[in-house]
């Protein structure tokens, strides 16, 4: 994929113009901190409730799908990147999303603090491998709370709606590899046991919404120009 230079040159980025029209979309970034520093808050609270679904019984643990998992990381910092770079209005609208269907799960987790109890006991599994050692770190480093909505399912749609949202993504090729690769991380939170299935379906009203109120808005201004 060939890459043009960016449409804003970040080299003459300084403080003291940080707010003019160039760059003070650049400000959107605080999301990323201040979504760490209230994910630290709030992961020690207390739980009140367990979320468990029986067709959690029925979907087996497989550590393979720890590779999606962790490509959601790289997708969003991808994506992020990508467009600052290339499309300052997709850039703007995908933050603009994150922001908001964050602050709804956020917001979940504080009214309504959750947890499951659906990880399976590693050292038992029978079978020890690279990916096995990788699902444990996630173990260790992500505690089981905060569970229901699905901020990784949360993500994996934001990330579909700025790539379907930039036209050098809207070629057929690109559509499906982004649609399965929100799909297959969607999957990875249930097949390594880090989500309930539960809370897959609890993150779809909230992609919703943050499709109609961020990109429907954008879609339909655009189609009434043409």
């Amino acid at each position: 994929m060939k890459l043009n230079p960016p449409v804003v040159d970040y080299r003459k980025l300084r403080l003291n113009n940080l707010l003019a029209p160039e760059f003070r979309h650049v400000l959107l970034l605080i999301y990323w901190p201040m979504y760490l520093l209230t994910f630290i808050i709030l992961e020690p609270l207390p739980v009140s409730y367990t979320i468990y679904s029986p067709l959690d019984d029925l979907i087996p643990f497989c550590e393979w799908f720890v590779i999606p998992y962790l490509g959601w990381m790289v997708a969003l910092l991808f994506m992020s990147l990508y467009t600052l770079a290339y499309d300052i209005p997709a850039f703007k609208r995908f933050m603009y999303n994150l922001i908001l269907t964050t602050i709804i799960a956020e917001t979940c987790y504080i009214i309504w603090p959750n947890q499951q109890l659906l990880r399976v006991d590693l050292a038992s599994l029978g079978r020890a491998n690279p990916l096995t050692w990788v699902v444990n770190i996630i173990y260790t480093v992500d505690s089981n709370t905060n569970v229901c909505p699905s901020l990784h399912c949360i993500g994996a749609f934001a990330i579909l709606f700025a790539a379907l949202d930039i036209p050098r993504f809207r070629k057929p090729k690109w559509v499906v590899f982004f649609v399965i690769f929100a799909l297959m991380i969607c999957a990875s939170t249930v097949f390594i046991k880090q989500h309930s299935i539960l809370d897959f379906f609890a993150a779809l009203p909230v992609v919703a919404f943050g499709w109609l109120t961020v990109y429907l808005p954008a879609l339909l201004k655009a189609r009434k120009k043409a």
